[in-house]
Order: C-alpha cells, then structure tokens, then sequence
C-alpha cells in the first residue's frame, strides 16, 4: 500500500498549500513579469523568433567560454521541460479546466518566451568559471552578484533543490516511466525502478558534459517522432480543427470542465490549471533554464537568452499544442481517463491504432528519462552553491534513493508536490528578474543596436558620410 493511502490529512493539506501558492499573486507574478519584458523589449519572442531559431545551429568558436554548445545547453534544458508535463500535464489542465486550460497555457507560454529570454541572459552575463574551469551560473549568481540579494539566492537554491529531488525531477518522472513501462511490456514495478536507478546513476556520474550528450541525441529524435503522431492525428481531423480551435477560446472565458460531467469549474480553475501545467512543462520563469544556459559556449549573454527562449517555443507553442488539440479532437478529455491514460487513449482513436499509444509510452519513457538527468544537474549546482562541492557526492547519493522509490507514490499526491515547490521557486527569480530589468533591457538595445547597424551597413556598402546611425 502507497504511503500516502495511510495519510488521509496529506492530500488535503497539501492541496490547500498548492491552492494558496498558485492563487492570484503568483500567477499576477509570472504573468505580469512576462508581460513587462514583452512590452519594454518590444514583442521580442515575436519579432526576435526567426533569427533565434537561427542562432540555434550557430557553431561556437574554440577560444569560447563554456561547457557546452549552445544546441546542448539547450538540449539539456528541454531534456528537463519536454516530458511529462507535455504528454501528462496537458491532459490533467484540460481535465481540470477544460479546453480553455489550452489557451491559458499558450499565454503563459508567449509572455514566458520573454522570460525565459531574460533568465538567460542574465545566467550568461554573471556567471563565474570554478576552480576547475567549469561555469557556475543561474539566478544563484544573478539574484547575489546582479540583484545584490543573497538571501534571494539561498532561496531559489534551496526551493530548486525542491523541484529537483520532490517536483519535476524525481517523482512525476518516475511514476510516468513506471506506468509506461508496464503498460508496454509488462515490466513489474520493482525491476523498473531498480533498472532506472542504475541507469540514472550512470549518466548523471559524467556531470553537464554527459548528460547534455545524452540529451543531445535523445531529445531531437524523441520531439520528432511525437510531433509526427500529432501531427497524424491533426491531419487526419483536419475538417474537425477549426471547431476544436473555437472551443478552446470559447471555454478559456466560460470554465468548461471535464471534472464533474460538464459542470463548469469556473473560469480560474481553467486558468489556474493552464498556467501551472503550462510552467510545470517549459518553465519560463521558475529560473531551472538560466542553470543549462550558464554552461553554453558563447561570448554574448543576449544570442543565448534568444536560443533558451526557443525551448519554451518548442515545448508550449509546438508540442503542448498538439497534444492538447490531440485530445480535444478525440473527445478523450471528457471522459474518465487521467494522465498517460488519456493522452493513450486519444492516439489510439486518432490513429485507429495500437501504434498510437505504443508511441505515448514510448515517448514517455525517453522524455521522462531525460527529464530526470536535466533536473539532477539543476539540483547539483543548487546543492553546490548552498554547501560547496563536497556536498554533491550526497546529494547524488540521496537523489538516486529518491529514483528508487518515486515509482511507489500515488499520482495525485506527485502532482501537488510538484506544483508546491515549482511556485516557492519561481518567487525569488521572478523578483531577482525585475530588480534586474534595467541590465536586460540595456543588454538588449546595445546588442541589436550593433547588429542592425552592421546588417543596414552590409546591405547599403556605399552610403558613404550621408549614413545616419541610430545609437539610442
């Protein structure tokens, strides 16, 4: 028997801890906070979009500061956001909140575009290189460096610790590569908890270098091949998009839910559920991507804050889409079904296969795998700056216990957690981030000022002493 099912009270007290955190002003925080960098930087994740796609691919010079290439620290950071919020978390939000939780969702995705840009910025422009030449970076060196907030830092470090050992990085995780591997191949839960812990432990031992070329070539490929079943079931529903889109802004204003046959849950409840799935899966804003984005080669804070911002692009805007539309086609999301079931079960109809759900589990698998390998680098660096690196050697020691035993907690209790830690360690970062706002925005306007002048200048080579430069 789970031990939760021996504690009746947990459930509740922890749902009314999620309910209190998640209330109105966190999410007037993240949203607000996104709002803000999308205006003073002028629809950046808008106009920016086609040259940070671009900036992706972009090979680093030799000589260049950092661990990783650019596309592996961005690789390693949607190794730690594409995962089950994209398959399972979609599916809980529009349960709870209906199709509107879709739309909300994608707001909080387009204003996180922005914060995410800046998070990133920010871990480039302040981060520091150890004794041994690896970077250190991330809101623990903006928020005490930057913002002058020490007691910020040892905040964001101690809830991301959190998130890392009882919220994204552990126990969901597990739970959704136990429940896939059983499904597909009837593994029992024992052996795949114990085969997970070996191999966890075997990867995270290589530090950031290891787990970036592992997600490298894991995370590509998987994104591919979950896109492609989306995008047959889309197309194969093609004539039904149209009406499943118009519900999706029609009940984001009217609380259309599953929960309760229909009856509405209100307008909040498909707004609160949006956001905190919609930020449990790209994290824009929680401050876990600036950590991945410190380790980049690159000499300019602002191109890497442009590549990060594509990972909340490509995990929202792309894939929680087309899982979310999945499920809407299909009419999966007003049935009994939660989680992993519900997503199977819309692939299946939306393929008329077995191939479908095959998919789900199989992309569950790898998405979830890569997820914990991101989340234990993220851990690491915030057990680093809090007790110094002699720590770490326990702290891997206590996170694998933890990927032993995650497989054994009951799913409703997994997602409260998760969601109480991820709010405590959005707090302290979206603070650092607007003491820190005047370094963004200026980063930004000198770094495209030089840009569009050397591009104008490229384009009209005989302009001669007539050229006017625009310095502002």
């Amino acid at each position: 028997m789970p031990f939760f099912s021996q504690l009746p009270d947990i459930q509740t007290l922890l749902g009314t801890i999620d309910d209190w955190i998640w209330g109105p002003p966190l999410l007037l925080l993240l949203t607000g906070t996104g709002l803000f960098f999308t205006v003073r930087l002028g629809l950046l994740q808008l106009r920016r979009l086609p040259f940070a796609l671009k900036q992706i691919f972009k090979s680093s010079n030799a000589k260049t500061q950092g661990d990783v290439s650019g596309f592996a620290a961005l690789c390693t950071a949607l190794s730690a956001t594409i995962g089950t919020g994209n398959i399972i978390g979609v599916a809980t939000a529009i349960s709870l909140g209906g199709p509107g939780a879709l739309f909300w969702m994608w707001l909080a995705a387009f204003l996180g575009m922005a914060t995410k840009y800046a998070e990133c910025l920010l871990a480039v422009k302040y981060r520091e290189t150890d004794h041994k030449g690896n970077m250190l970076g991330g809101p623990m060196m903006y928020l005490s460096k930057g913002a002058g907030k020490p007691i910020l830092a040892k905040l964001f470090a101690l809830f991301g610790l959190g998130v890392a050992c009882f919220g994204i990085g552990t126990f969901p995780q597990v739970n959704a590569i136990s429940s896939a591997a059983t499904h597909l191949f009837n593994i029992p839960t024992v052996a795949v908890a114990g085969l997970l812990t070996v191999l966890v432990a075997l990867v995270t031992l290589g530090g950031v270098k290891s787990i970036s070329a592992v997600a490298a070539k894991i995370v590509p490929v998987m994104a591919v091949l979950y896109v492609s079943a989306c995008l047959w079931v889309l197309v194969a529903n093609a004539a039904q998009l149209p009406q499943a889109v118009s519900l999706v802004f029609e009940s984001a204003f009217n609380g259309m839910a599953a929960t309760g046959g229909f009856a509405g849950a209100g307008m909040m409840l498909a707004i609160q559920s949006g956001i905190a799935r919609g930020v449990f899966s790209n994290e824009s804003g929680l401050g876990s991507a600036p950590i991945a984005a410190a380790a980049a080669k690159t000499d300019s804070c602002v191109e890497q804050g442009l590549v990060s911002m594509t990972g909340t692009f490509i995990d929202t805007l792309v894939i929680c889409t087309m899982t979310g539309l999945t499920l809407i086609l299909t009419q999966s999301w007003s049935g009994e079904l939660a989680g992993a079931a519900m997503t199977s079960h819309a692939f299946a109809v939306g393929m008329e296969s077995a191939v479908g759900p095959m998919l789900v589990n199989i992309g569950l698998l790898f998405f979830a795998f890569t997820t914990i390998l991101g989340w234990h680098y993220y851990g690491e660096r915030c057990v680093a700056y809090l007790f110094g690196k002699k720590a770490i050697y326990i702290y891997k020691l206590f996170f694998i216990g933890l990927i032993a035993s995650g497989a054994f907690i009951q799913l409703n209790t997994i997602w409260i957690l998760a969601d109480i830690v991820n709010g405590l360690m959005a707090i302290p970062n979206l603070i650092g981030l607007l003491l820190l706002r005047k370094v963004v925005i200026e980063e930004t306007q000198a770094y495209f000022a030089s840009y569009d002048n050397r591009a104008a200048s490229n384009a009209v080579p005989n302009q001669g002493n007539n050229a006017v430069v625009d310095t502002q």
